[in-house]
């Protein structure tokens, strides 16, 4: 068995290990910064990250890149050979590296949140221990870099969306919209520690795109119901995070928050931009957000039409329901 095939071999579930006298973190920790090395392709890097943290398939990694899954298997076979080639050590970086590597860290954490979160396949939308995972990697990124504002970011924002995780879906497996949720059953706690690891990182005056996502959660959770919900505040940082993270599934979800302000015909108008250059082709929330818009602005029949094409994309059962 050669180096990169023992990095795959960490699966192995253990009682996590608290950060020791010298700082050093667990055994999970040290294999995402293994995954998340320089020397491997960052594509590659999150790819690396999904397989050994999460478990997935080649076909399930294929589907959150949304590419073909022979792009996937090249890019998990070359991560591998790279492992072995430049023997890269199964160590978390010293001190001073730490930053250089935060970005690629930072971000196959949050994929491996987001598989948690919004399970690619399989019966459940959730899968709380991939969530949880997570969420406890983050917290000891905080500890490992505590005056780094983006790592507290995304334990923030990953908080403030598990605690709504409970409410999320039905009695009979049917995933519930946000304004639909039962606010009186979010976690109180998470929401808590959320919202402290965001004022944190915002005192920092170093902003970044983990704080901005953390900050429209922010605004859902702080509404007393959906209605009260700061619509024009939550358009504007999706603006300042457009700026930073110029992509289709960002400008996609700007397109509600641009809806709930000046209307469900302008948010359409985001959409068709957004459909018109086809990154999105076979991504199931974009005919679905088509519909919702369609259905708010009373066009029942054309909602159906793209309500359909959503179920036929969407590969969780509880997405479908």
């Amino acid at each position: 068995m050669d180096d990169g095939d023992l990095i795959l071999e960490q699966l192995a579930v253990e009682d996590p290990e608290p950060i020791d006298a010298g700082g050093l973190p667990d055994d999970r920790l040290r294999l995402i910064f293994t995954c998340c090395h320089p020397a491997i392709a960052e594509p590659a890097q999150t790819a690396l990250a999904l397989r050994t943290l999460c478990g997935l398939s080649t076909r399930e990694i294929a589907r959150a890149f949304l590419e073909p899954e022979a792009t996937t298997a090249q890019r998990l076979v070359r991560a591998k050979k790279k492992i072995s080639e430049a023997r890269i050590p199964y160590v978390v970086p010293s001190h001073e590296e730490l930053p250089d590597r935060l970005a690629a860290v930072l971000a196959a954490i949050y994929l491996v949140f987001n598989e948690g979160y919004s399970a690619t396949e399989g019966a459940s939308l959730v899968r709380p221990d991939l969530s949880s995972e997570a969420i406890r990697l983050a917290r000891l990124l905080v500890q490992l870099l505590p005056d780094q504002p983006e790592a507290l970011g995304l334990l923030a924002l990953m908080l403030l969306h598990d605690a709504r995780r409970d409410t999320r879906v039905a009695a009979d497996g049917a995933l519930v919209p946000l304004e639909e949720q039962d606010r009186s059953r979010w976690e109180r706690t998470k929401i808590t520690e959320g919202l402290d690891a965001l004022d944190r990182a915002i005192a920092m005056h170093r902003r970044g795109p983990y704080q901005v996502q953390a900050a429209i959660a922010a605004l859902h959770v702080k509404a007393g119901n959906a209605a009260s919900t700061d619509w024009v505040q939550i358009a504007v940082l999706y603006g300042a995070l457009y700026a930073m993270m110029p992509t289709a599934i960002v400008e996609l979800n700007a397109a509600t928050a641009v809806a709930m302000v000046d209307g469900p015909e302008k948010g359409l108008e985001w959409i068709d931009r957004v459909e018109a250059r086809g990154e999105l082709g076979d991504y199931h929330l974009l005919p679905a957000a088509r519909a919702d818009l369609l259905r708010r602005a009373g066009r029942g029949g054309a909602a159906a039409t793209h309500y359909r094409r959503a179920i036929d994309l969407a590969r969780n059962p509880a997405e479908r329901l």
